[in-house]
């Protein structure tokens, strides 16, 4: 799934409730997590739910690198902002999650009227998570 089918099956619904069903949905298409990677070095500070996300950095066919992630959360509506997110940004290089605003899609979705406080800073928390990563794997590979 693309994240413009996303958007695209997002606005079809009109009613909240059935948005937040779609949000479920999507999380539960995660793939799944090991054990080993639900670990405190994955863990997302800033969330008022667990949330784990696990890189891997692998190289292209240019040796630049490539961020590709599984994540996973302890809250059904969070791990569908997790889908979205990684939708969004894993299987990417740095520059491309650099050059995409998550928080300006999940504004123009609604979710910034439609998210309690806490998870908008968990949302924001998982958002700064993959930008650093970005953002050092941009410096390694400078």
């Amino acid at each position: 799934m693309t994240i413009d089918e996303i958007t695209e099956n997002f606005e079809l619904l009109e009613e909240w409730d059935d948005r937040y069903r779609y949000v479920i949905e999507l999380g539960r298409t995660l793939e799944p997590m090991s054990e080993a990677e639900h670990s405190s070095a994955n863990k997302v500070q800033g969330c008022t739910s667990q949330v784990w996300l696990s890189l891997t950095a692998t190289r292209d066919a240019d040796n630049e690198p490539v961020l590709t992630y599984v994540g996973d959360s302890d809250a059904h509506i969070v791990r569908g902002l997790i889908a979205i997110l990684l939708t969004l940004y894993s299987g990417r290089k740095p520059q491309a999650i650099l050059d995409t605003d998550a928080i300006a899609l999940f504004n123009e979705l609604g979710f910034r009227e439609h998210l309690t406080p806490q998870r908008s800073n968990g949302l924001r928390a998982m958002v700064e998570r993959i930008r650093r990563d970005a953002r050092e794997a941009l410096a390694d590979a400078a």
